[in-house]
């Protein structure tokens, strides 16, 4: 019987955000795309009696890395009752079986062999539905989840961003590691709270405006090269566009609720334009071009940004600049910060 196991939901591609716990994505520019490899096939598991230890009004299961490829041998249909359904790390190919679990809130198929999205239409309860590195290429047949409020879809086969117009309470999209082009289609979610864009190819900020109460945007590991088309996001508080070829701060002049900007990995020589950022707690802007140490007061300093408590500017030129001193330089340009890169000041 497999295990009982945690679905807590980390955000499989992106990263926070927080201290040492960051990581950045490197993407090839001119990657390839990935080819299908012919697969192991596994000896067929009976799953006739799988499951007769749980009573009819169980309401959670988890079925993990059990070789499942057909829901329907498992007969879930007796489960009435259920809201929870796991099955990460299977081999199903189609989605089926569960036209009697209507009471489903969250179902869970990470990491199995999924190509297409069907099956769903009476899971009208749904508001957690996890696609996640399967192989998708198209969002469809999901028009009937109008309850649904997160959604994963990371690495899948996606180019295009659609099928989403009916899900108006979509509080959170999550579609990193696909191979998505543009930012469109997203019009109609005008209660998107988060987004995450990362390891994609887009090569421009644009078609964000409805999505005003957007308060989290990531878009690491893409092709842009401005920081642009974030105007009427006035709630945005999470910023990350590391590892881009972005060469100017620029473009935040209505963010001024920004609490984390990450720009880490760019080509950005100058800091500027961001004096106005009097809520910003985080500023990541390692491995740029940064230079210039009479920058950091002016733009980072005390009374510009009182609330900035972590900054990464390692793996600048400033650092080679200053040498051995570079952190205690650090400290006395901004006194009121209390983590330097991955150090923690006294």
């Amino acid at each position: 019987m497999a295990a009982a196991q945690s679905t807590g939901h980390a955000n499989h591609t992106q990263t926070p955000e927080n201290g040492a716990d960051h990581i950045d994505h490197h993407l090839e520019e001119d990657e390839e795309e990935e080819e299908d490899v012919t697969e192991i096939q596994e000896e067929p598991f009976d799953f006739d009696g799988y499951l007769d230890d749980y009573p009819d009004d169980t309401e959670e299961l988890d079925i993990i890395h059990a070789r499942v490829t057909s829901i329907p041998d498992l007969h879930l249909e007796r489960f009435k009752s259920l809201t929870r359904l796991c099955m990460r790390q299977n081999l199903i190919i189609d989605i089926e079986g569960l036209e009697q679990n209507t009471k489903l809130t969250e179902l869970d198929l990470y990491d199995n062999k999924i190509s297409k999205i069907r099956g769903l239409d009476a899971l009208v309860n749904l508001e957690t539905l996890d696609l996640s590195f399967n192989k998708i290429k198209h969002v469809q047949h999901i028009s009937n989840l109008k309850r649904l409020r997160t959604l994963y879809l990371v690495s899948n086969k996606l180019s295009v961003l659609e099928g989403l117009d009916e899900l108006t309470e979509l509080t959170s999209l999550e579609v990193g590691a696909n191979r998505i082009r543009v930012i469109e289609n997203l019009e109609k979610l005008v209660n998107m709270e988060q987004l995450w864009l990362g390891k994609n190819k887009i090569t421009k900020l644009q078609n964000l405006s409805p999505l005003r109460n957007l308060t989290l945007l990531s878009i690491q590991s893409n092709r842009l090269t401005r920081i642009e088309g974030l105007e009427a996001l006035e709630h945005l508080e999470e910023l990350y566009v590391s590892n881009n070829a972005i060469e100017k701060l620029e473009g935040l002049d209505k963010n001024t609720k920004l609490r984390v900007l990450d720009v880490a990995g760019n080509r950005i020589s100058e800091l500027e334009n961001i004096r106005h950022l009097h809520n910003l707690e985080e500023f990541w802007a390692n491995s740029n071009l940064l230079h210039d140490q009479t920058q950091l007061t002016p733009n980072l300093g005390p009374e510009v940004m009182p609330k900035l408590e972590t900054v990464y500017l390692e793996h600048n030129p400033l650092q080679k600049e200053l040498g051995t001193a570079y952190r205690i330089k650090i400290k006395l340009a901004l006194p009121q910060v209390k983590q330097i890169d991955a150090t923690y000041t006294i």
